[in-house]
């Protein structure tokens, strides 16, 4: 098999730049194209790292230093011009080494090295992306215990227990795993409603600090502002949307680009915040809007209960019972609505120690066994998901 090389520092020009070479054949190729500086003969024994040049016939391309990682795993550092990695790439292509994305050479190395723990090298690859310390506790908890601990014990129980059971079981998997995936890389969380109902005060509450512009004219927001805000376990990107009733904009090319741009939040969300203005009466909630949101997760929140009261929630459509009452401006009822979004997204009943699959080939397996008909196909998923394949 053709040995392997992939560029796992970042793009652009930077300093210094790495490349991963890996493969039986790889000390052969580079011998071939690094000398030392002293034209020296050298070892390649792992730990070592040598300095010198990467040449091409007689041309050098650049100083360098190797080092030796295993048997058949070098990193090649390099000065960080763009143009000196993709000359030193075009050399290695050209001596029968093929370029691999870091994702994929990580993954192919760390299976060489554990081809037996599928799961625990997809833990060493999602961890870098992780979003929050919540998130790395959940991924770890799969290597050992978790997902890993429980396929085994599938496996073992396979032809004791009844098919179905296992089946229910990888069908809750499947639930959790969707909560866990919004704590691992994020959520997207959209603030819409009428204008003027205080979104934009509830971002600034949320995020702690001044990321909206606030006034007392209703529509001041004509386009998407957002945040990143910390909602334990959860790091969530808060979009602040214009006031959102597709019945208003006919003949205002403005407004229509806004009300546009808030339907793409909508979209695009995973919650979904209604603010309505309980000092307003009724009719906040125009029938355009409320189209929209169903079949989304939605939370009415009743916003500005630091006023005087005039809005009845008992008129909103019962999915959208019941209400999260708070007042953006005093920051009150936020521990409230906190709760709320954990229950609307899953997370209350998921603990830190549950199972779930964190890749999509693992929530591609788990979908298998969970429609799995037969011990023999189950079997052959449960290999899979330890041994990666699927």
């Amino acid at each position: 098999m053709a040995p392997i090389a992939a560029v796992t520092t970042g793009g652009g020009t930077g300093a210094i730049a790495t490349i991963q070479l890996f493969g039986e054949s790889a000390e052969t190729v580079l011998r071939a194209i690094f000398r030392r500086t002293d034209h020296g003969a050298f070892s390649l024994t792992t730990g070592r790292i040598l300095l010198g040049d990467i040449f091409e016939g007689d041309q050098t391309i650049d100083q360098v230093t190797v080092g030796c990682e295993g048997p058949g795993e070098f990193a090649i550092h390099c000065h960080g011009n763009p143009l000196i990695v993709e000359r030193i790439m075009d050399l290695l292509r050209h001596r029968g080494v093929e370029p691999v994305r870091a994702e994929w050479f990580l993954a192919r190395v760390l299976m060489e090295r554990e081809p037996t723990d599928a799961i625990g090298v997809e833990a060493k690859l999602a961890l870098p992306a992780v979003k929050t310390i919540e998130g790395a506790r959940i991924v770890a908890n799969q290597t050992k215990a978790g997902l890993a601990a429980t396929v085994r014990r599938w496996q073992a129980d396979l032809g004791s227990v009844p098919v179905e059971r296992i089946a229910a079981q990888a069908g809750q998997i499947l639930r959790d795993s969707g909560a866990a995936r919004l704590i691992l890389s994020g959520c997207t969380i959209a603030l819409v409603g009428p204008p003027n109902t205080g979104k934009s005060t509830l971002l600034n509450a949320l995020a702690g600090r001044e990321k909206a512009i606030v006034t007392d004219i209703a529509g001041t927001t004509r386009d998407w502002v957002s945040a990143e805000v910390r909602i334990p376990p959860l790091v969530a990107t808060v979009i602040d949307t214009a006031g959102l009733d597709l019945s208003l904009v006919a003949g205002d090319r403005i407004d229509e680009i806004a009300q546009q741009k808030s339907v793409e939040a909508l979209n695009c969300a995973d919650l979904v915040l209604l603010v309505l203005d309980a000092s307003e009466p009724a009719g906040q909630l125009p029938a355009s809007l409320a189209d929209l949101l169903v079949g989304r997760r939605t939370i009415a929140v009743l916003n500005k209960t630091d006023l005087p009261q005039q809005f009845d929630p008992s008129n909103l459509p019962e999915r959208l019972q019941p209400v999260v009452r708070i007042s953006a401006k005093r920051e009150t009822g936020i521990a409230d609505l906190v709760q709320a979004i954990h229950r609307a997204l899953g997370l209350e009943c998921l603990s830190p120690g549950a199972p779930v699959a964190f890749t999509e080939r693992q929530r591609a397996l788990i979908r298998r066994l969970a429609e799995a008909g037969s011990r023999d196909e189950m079997a052959r998923v449960l290999a899979d998901l330890l041994h990666g394949q699927g």
